[in-house]
């Protein structure tokens, strides 16, 4: 797989992240930009169980709230959707409002 793909696949639910990640490993070119890709998606599938635990509880308590939070739930998708068009653009742009919490934290 070529750095490009395995940057967009780990974007792509659990199994693509962790079918990038076993690339990643495997290569001999440790590419920088597959890494930095491979951070971006990992913090963006945290916040979305995140999410979805915080929507799940507050549907719960308010139930009035369902549909506006069923709206909010798909920000996760749109990150994701974001993410991957940068990495087809071979850039190194954090994700809005949690690129740069996640970015470094992740020893890959």
């Amino acid at each position: 797989m070529t750095n490009r793909t395995m940057a967009i696949v780990a974007y792509i639910t659990l199994i693509g992240w962790v079918i990038s990640y076993v690339s990643y490993r495997n290569s001999d070119d440790k590419s920088p930009f597959v890494r930095y890709h491979l951070g971006q998606a990992l913090g963006v599938m945290i916040f979305s169980i995140l999410l979805s635990v915080a929507i799940g509880i507050l549907a719960g308590i308010v139930p009035a709230l369902a549909t506006v939070l069923y709206i909010v739930s798909l920000v996760p998708l749109v990150f994701m959707l974001l993410g991957i068009i940068t990495a087809s653009n071979n850039a190194e742009r954090p994700i809005p409002l949690i690129g740069k919490f996640v970015e470094g934290k992740f020893s890959l």
